[in-house]
């Protein structure tokens, strides 16, 4: 990943910040030492992996899920 300094990141912010978001990601660093990373919004961090729908179509809900179990809370709770 590149890394720019502060001065540069000012002076050159249009065309860096279209370079990441093309999937080029960068490190602003001050005097030397890094400070923040910029990354697309689409772009997922190092070690991180989308997990969003993995299950899909090994599960199944049943029809009452929402009654399940009514009788027997409506026996605990109920007045």
């Amino acid at each position: 990943m590149r890394t720019v300094n502060i001065h540069e990141a000012k002076t050159h912010l249009s065309r860096l910040v279209e370079l990441a978001a093309q999937g080029e990601g960068f490190v602003i660093a001050k005097a030397g030492r890094p400070m923040v990373k910029v990354v697309p919004l689409t772009a997922v961090d190092d070690g991180q992996q989308r997990r969003l729908g993995f299950m899909q179509g090994r599960l199944s809900v049943p029809d009452d899920f929402d009654r399940m179990g009514a009788t027997e809370i409506e026996r605990l709770f109920g007045e």
